[in-house]
């Protein structure tokens, strides 16, 4: 398998708990809370483990949340390194509402990055010599917005491939730098198209004129329940998710990327892999609260993916 290097520059410790109902101005009592390290490629690479397979995860990490995670992630036998920060890494909560079985998810800001300190994370990723890089998640402040197409523009020159899954600024200026594959839901591929997309023909049209304007040599589009579409220039397909019992959206996307990557550095053909990636985004929907995918069910929902 050629080496995967996840970056996560916005890391966070992930708190989850249960509660009977949420109401306004009371003391609301939760259950024990679990603790789960998040971010998106920290998830990337929590799934990749999950799935059977191995990466190396480079993010920010500060104070004692940063110490937490670096525990929960050696825990979970992923290959990390930490690059040490002067701010606390943040904590997001997670509560699920046994009463609706709704779940409400808080967001935190992340601790601002010196120039020394995101250039640091910069230089672990290369120093681990990867083969692909898959860069995901937000910015922290203090990290400027053509970071990504700086890191899409120097791999590129090395030969390895960037996988990228963000959004706003940060992937607008990560647009002609070289990245090999960009990972958008529907609405992000509708914002840079210019217009609503309401079938499949627009998709293609949509995809394949980004693909023309330099965005990616690839593109998954996510498309929820309904799979995803990967488009080259040459050509896209459809890959249709399975019906699976929903337990919680969270790290759907992030599987999904993981299950990409996971396969392209086991030399799957590209079909393959975005099938892998579909099946591990819809295992993880099956699972409760922060977890990701588990493998049983990742590889026994590929076999029943098909391309149309």
């Amino acid at each position: 398998m050629d080496k995967v290097v996840t970056l996560t520059l916005n890391p966070a410790l992930d708190v989850a708990t249960r509660i009977q109902s949420v109401a306004p101005e009371i003391k609301l009592r939760c259950g024990a809370p679990s603790f789960h390290p998040g971010g998106g490629g920290i998830n990337v690479s929590r799934a990749i483990r999950f799935l059977g397979g191995h990466s190396s995860a480079v993010y920010a990490a500060g104070g004692h949340n940063g110490a937490m995670l670096r525990q929960l992630l050696t825990g979970d036998g992923i290959d990390n390194h930490p690059v040490e920060i002067a701010g606390i890494t943040r904590e997001n909560v997670v509560v699920y509402e046994e009463s609706t079985g709704l779940q409400y998810r808080f967001t935190m800001p992340g601790p601002a990055l010196s120039a020394e300190e995101w250039i640091a994370c910069l230089e672990a990723i290369f120093n681990l010599n990867p083969a692909y890089i898959v860069a995901s998640g937000s910015l922290p402040p203090g990290v400027p917005l053509e970071i990504y197409g700086e890191i899409t523009r120097y791999a590129r020159e090395y030969g390895i491939r960037v996988i990228l899954d963000t959004a706003g600024d940060a992937l607008n200026r990560a647009i002609g730098n070289g990245v090999y594959l960009l990972k958008p839901n529907l609405r992000e591929l509708q914002r840079f198209a210019g217009g609503v997309i309401r079938d499949e023909s627009q998709i293609r049209a949509a995809g394949q004129r980004l693909i023309a304007l330099g965005l990616a040599e690839v593109i998954v589009v996510s498309l929820g329940a309904a799979g995803a579409a990967l488009i080259t220039s040459a050509d896209c397909v459809f890959l249709r998710a399975p019906i699976v019992p929903i337990q919680s959206k969270v790290g759907a996307g992030d599987s999904m990327v993981a299950g990409l990557a996971m396969g392209l550095a086991r030399g799957f053909e590209l079909n393959d892999a975005a099938r892998l990636g579909v099946a591990a985004g819809s295992a993880a929907v099956m699972t409760a609260g922060t977890a990701l995918c588990r493998a049983e069910d990742a590889w026994r929902l590929y076999d029943e993916i098909h391309l149309s």
